[in-house]
């Protein structure tokens, strides 16, 4: 592995928990599942206002399954669909999705603590923590900063700067893992950190910057460090 990194930086939403599909389209093919597709626009609204509804609005405690409920729940009712039981199948779905994809993090993470600080950096809904705990992540990190506690949202530079600060690293030697070229990694290209986008075959891969690294899968990025 390359020397010069001392830290090693993931988004977790659509990264750790899923292999580069974010939450909002892992929530519409959920719903397509359930024979309720919906057209793009109208989905995208009802998403985001139920994704905004839980940001600093849920106890630091709240697990992972709980969170997909809520979040479940308020996309439904932001959509007016009334049939009965369709919130908690997404939600499950959801949730057993994750849960699938963050065991396998859980050793990707395992190894590259071996040789690094790992920290994830996530806009989160300020139960983070509690989240990367429940689900063996936080064993194998120096930090969990999330955005509802720490008052600053990707791509906003703060929030890379406070998670550097707790890791005592300068941002030439840390590298950021994430999905979303708009907030991960024009986030991280604010700081300095160099970045590698995480976008699944099929999905373009829309780099920010000339020469940045892609990987297709999570289990990429040990050799794509190294």
């Amino acid at each position: 592995m390359n020397d010069s990194i001392a830290a090693v930086l993931f988004d977790f939403g659509g990264t750790l928990d899923s292999d580069g599909l974010p939450w909002k389209e892992r929530f519409r093919r959920a719903l397509a599942a359930e024979g309720e597709p919906t057209p793009s626009e109208r989905f995208d609204r009802a998403f985001h206002r139920a994704d905004d509804a839980l940001v600093g609005n849920v106890p630091p405690g709240l697990g992972l399954s709980e969170t997909a409920d809520r979040l479940a729940h308020g996309l439904v009712a932001e959509l007016g669909l009334d049939r009965p039981g369709i919130a908690d199948r997404i939600a499950e779905r959801f949730a057993s999705e994750s849960r699938e994809h963050l065991r396998q993090s859980a050793g990707i993470l395992e190894e590259l603590a071996r040789d690094r600080r790992i920290a994830i950096v996530s806009n989160f809904y300020g139960n983070l923590e509690a989240v990367c705990a429940e689900t063996g992540l936080l064993r194998h990190l120096a930090a969990a900063v999330d955005s509802s506690v720490v008052g600053f949202s990707k791509p906003d530079a703060r929030i890379f700067e406070a998670t550097l600060a707790r890791l005592a690293v300068p941002p030439d030697r840390a590298i950021f893992i994430g999905d979303s070229p708009g907030r991960d990694m024009a986030g991280a290209r604010r700081v300095g950190i160099r970045h590698l986008l995480l976008a699944p075959e099929g999905v373009e891969a829309s780099v920010c910057c000339p020469g940045d690294r892609v990987v297709r899968r999570l289990a990429e990025v040990p050799g794509a460090l190294s």
